[in-house]
């Protein structure tokens, strides 16, 4: 299963990678959210975990 991250608080997004590839999970993330979108157009994801308040584009703007 392949999962993207989109979340600004590096901390976070990094803590929350380190769990799910410790569960077997190809995990991708971005701290971005024009970045993030960019990243979901071009691969296919199983699981996207996205934060609403992100820089560049809000997580409702890349959900719509």
């Amino acid at each position: 299963m392949r999962i993207l991250i989109i979340e600004d608080e590096k901390r976070l997004a990094d803590s929350i990678k380190k769990g799910l590839e410790q569960e077997s999970y190809a995990v991708d993330v971005s701290y971005e959210g024009t970045d993030g979108m960019g990243m979901a157009l071009i691969q296919d994801y199983d699981l996207i975990i996205l934060d609403l308040m992100l820089p560049g584009m809000d997580g409702m703007e890349i959900c719509r």
